[in-house]
This record gives C-alpha cells, structure tokens and sequence, in this order.
C-alpha cells in the first residue's frame, strides 16, 4: 500500500529516525528544483494523486531522489540496483510507517501492519501459514467458483440487458466474498445488493482517511476534523462486523478448518502459544481489507488491458478454450496451466500493482549504493510503480503493454528483484498464492464466456486510496 509519514498526535514506531537523523548525507539526493522554505516540496502536487506525483518527479530526478512536505522529508528509491540492496533481509527490514502506520488503528499488531518487534507478526504467520498450503488452496478452490457462478450470473443479466458492467465495483464484490467465504465462512451477500456491501464503504473510508493523513501536514490536521469522526464510525463497523463474524464461529462449534478455526483453536507447533482474542480480531481485518482490496484491483487492471489489446484477448482466450476444453469448471490443478494468462496478470501488475510502494528500513549503519550512508533505523520508500518501469530492467519502451515480458527465458534473463507486487522478505504478502490462483481462475472463466469491449474514449485513470485501481472503468460484454 502506499505510504508517508505518522502524523500529530500518532506514536512514532519503534527505531524510526527522521531524515536528518538517518541520511547524513542528503545534499546527495536530488529533490525538485521548486522548494519552498517551510512547505517544502508542494508547488505542482495534488493531494489525491501522491504516487503519481512521485512517478513524475521520479522520472526527472532519477533512481533516488526526496520530497519534503511541511518539515518531513522522504527518501524514494526506484533503480533497480538500489532495490536488489534493500531486498537483502540481512541489511534491511520492511519497515512499518506512512500509511501503513496510519492504519493501525484499524488493524493492530496484524500481519499487514505490525512493527518488526512485535511478536504477534511471526506467531499468527507461523499459525497461518498451512493456511496457504496447496492441500488448503485446493479446498478453496470450489467456493472460488462458486463466487465467480455469482459473478457470471450477475454480467448475464447486464449483457442481456446491454448495461456495460462496473469493473472495480463488481470485482471488489467478488474478491470480498472470496476471501470472506474462504477464509472465515461467511456471505456478505455481495451480488444480492445493487449498492456496495457496507463493509467495503467503511473500508475505502478507512484507507482514504489514512491516504489523506499522508498528505495534510500537522498544522492543519484540524482540517480533518469531521474526516476523523467518520473514521472512528467506520472502524466501529468494521470491528462490530468481524466480532459478529467471530463470535457465530464460536456459537457454532466445529468449523471447516479454514483460517479463522486457525485463528481460534491452532497453536503455535513449538511453543503451544495461541493468538489472542483481540489479535484474532486484528487479523481477520486484515486479510478481509488486504486480501481483497489488492486482488480487486489486480483484476480491473488485467481486465481493462485485455479489452484494450484484441491479439492478447484472443490469445488468452484460445489457451482457456485449450486447455480446459469442454469442462463445464476447471479443476483446480488446471487453472495452473494457463500460462499466457498469467503473464497477462503478472504485466498488468508490473504496470499498475495496486500496492505500489513498501518501505525498508536499515538494520544497522550501512550504505545504499556505495554512496548514501543510512544509520540503523533510517528508512526509505520503493516506489514499486517506478521500479517496474526501470528502463535498466524492462527495456527501452516499459509503459508498453507486453505479457512477453513473462516468458520464462525473459524472466531468467532480468536482474532479480524487480518485479515486487507483493512486496520483499519475510514479510511479503503471506497470501499471494491465493490471490494468483484466485485473479487467475477468474479471468479464465470471464474470458471463456464473454468477449470483452472498452467504453470509447475511455482513458486509463488512477484511484489512489493507498492502495491503486482504475477509475470509472466500464467494460462491455458480448456472450460467446
């Protein structure tokens, strides 16, 4: 997810250093040429589009560069030399800040958002982990399809009725009852509503309320005044939500094995701890805001790349017609072998990854690059999207849409560590193999029965609510 700075009033996590402490030598690093004494680096930005912001001024000033807002400053690193550093877990750590930490009340010591020193990070992933298994994966797998039925039941109706679908709305339904019903046994009942399921408006809330901390400086925090109300009404829902869900669970005894029963009855294999029940709740939020959020967008950005691209559509459609053949669903071990379709997934992220940016932080006194001393703590922002256009990695035309890119020999033939939607290390996202099992079972099942059609005129447009999705994207169906 994208990131800045705590704000006022937020306590600072542990081993933070601000950039003067932690960069002796910034006059090193570029910065825009416009800074204003006191403001910093303001003229030109906007306060909806920080990350692209950032991939502008990135494209100007280079590999690393910094951006000062109203006393804070922040160092981006996107070359991929100095990315393959910061990926060494023996010199650097993620680093929890900026809008992960103005997610924490929200969701605590969770997998996505606790700091390296708390110990519940390592004891729910130790307990979750067999969560994500393939013998689990396989047990997901018919609820999967089970969600995408709702799905193809729901694009029917609108293609039937010539209605262009909503993309990121349809995809964010489907990616929220997937991960409700897999992980925790539970129907938000998503496609039996016209509007969005509640949950998800407090969520966006939630994540747009943490974005816009990011960007207003701390003296005019109070500008967020009636923001922070409906962030406290929010988190409210969204904590009743997961107790209700929690505690019918318990009502009901025995459940299906999935990672909510891991949550409440497994522990830890060597030291027989067990997740308490406030960090339970934490990380139910958790995967239910993280597991569905990114995967949402994953989906509507393959979706709108595939509309645009009528040889790759027709080519991912012929492998799905191949390999699956006459099937009336796909086994689980098939999904798997479509390989074309899954380069299509992997550029779409490369282009767009919904989470665009994760922060490292040194674990000791060391040097980025051979010239940039960083003391122990100091941190640093990947700034994923640049990353992922690094002409040193991609090529001379890296915005160009190419699946190719994927193809094992061209895969083999990069430098490593620089394709990280998932982010790096040992925290990466515990749950990518589901979100790929899950974007790509999906795209194969939309693409088998339905040829895909853009909006004229449609231009590609960015939400930004630290996580990254298409806006107002509408797609029209035609039945094959």
């Amino acid at each position: 997810m994208a990131q800045v700075t705590e704000t006022a009033g937020s306590a600072l996590p542990r081993g933070f250093r601000s950039a003067e402490q932690g960069w002796p030598r910034l006059d090193r690093i570029p910065h825009p040429p416009r800074r204003v004494p006191l403001i910093g680096d303001v003229v030109g930005t906007n306060v909806r589009t920080p990350v692209q912001d950032s991939m502008r001024i990135a494209a100007e000033l280079g590999p690393i560069f910094r951006r000062k807002g109203f006393g804070k400053e922040i160092v981006f690193v996107w070359g991929a030399d100095l990315a393959a550093e910061l990926a060494d877990e023996s010199r650097f750590a993620k680093h929890v800040g900026l809008g992960v930490a103005n997610l924490r009340p929200v969701a605590g010591d969770g997998l996505f958002t606790a700091y390296n020193h708390e110990p519940n990070w390592q004891l729910a992933h130790d307990i979750l982990a067999p969560g994500f298994s393939r013998e689990a994966m396989e047990g997901y797998h018919p609820l999967m399809l089970d969600v995408a039925g709702q799905l193809m039941s729901a694009w029917d109706a609108g293609e039937a009725a010539g209605r262009a679908v909503d993309v990121p709305g349809d995809m964010t339904k489907l990616t929220l009852e997937t991960i409700a019903r897999t992980g925790f046994g539970h129907d938000f009942q998503s496609f039996e509503r016209e509007q969005l399921h509640p949950f998800v408006t407090a969520m966006v809330g939630a994540l747009s309320f943490a974005q816009r901390r990011n960007v207003v400086p701390p003296l005019l925090s109070g500008l967020l005044r009636g923001a922070e109300k409906r962030n406290a009404a929010d988190r409210a829902y969204l904590n009743r939500t997961v107790d209700e869900v929690i505690a019918a669970r318990r009502a009901a005894g025995d459940g299906p094995g999935d990672l909510l029963d891991r949550m409440l009855e497994v522990a830890h294999p060597e030291t027989g701890e067990r997740l308490a029940p406030e960090n339970i709740r934490r990380q139910v939020i958790t995967f239910l805001v993280a597991g569905h959020e990114t995967t949402s967008g994953a989906l509507s950005f393959a979706l709108h790349y595939l509309a645009q691209h009528r040889d790759v559509l027709a080519k991912a459609q012929e492998e799905v017609d191949r390999v699956w053949g006459d099937a009336p669903v796909p086994a689980y071990e098939q999904v798997a072998k479509l390989r074309y379709l899954r380069r299509v997934l992997d550029e779409s992220l490369r282009l767009w990854p919904t989470a665009p940016a994760f922060a490292r932080e040194a674990v000791a006194d060391t040097t980025l690059g051979g010239v940039h001393p960083m003391r122990r703590g100091a941190w640093t922002l990947v700034l994923t999207t640049m990353l992922h256009r690094d002409p040193a990695a991609w090529g001379d035309d890296p915005e160009a849409f190419d699946p190719e890119r994927f193809t094992p020999q061209a895969v083999r033939a990069r430098p490593g560590h620089v394709f990280k939607p998932w982010g790096t290390g040992a925290r990466a996202c515990i749950g990518r193999q589901f979100a790929l099992h899950e974007a790509t079972l999906v795209l194969g099942l939309l693409l088998r029965r339905y040829d895909l059609s853009a909006e004229p005129g449609y231009q590609l447009r960015i939400a930004e609510r630290l996580t990254l999705m298409p806006r107002g994207l509408r797609l029209h169906l035609t039945r094959r």
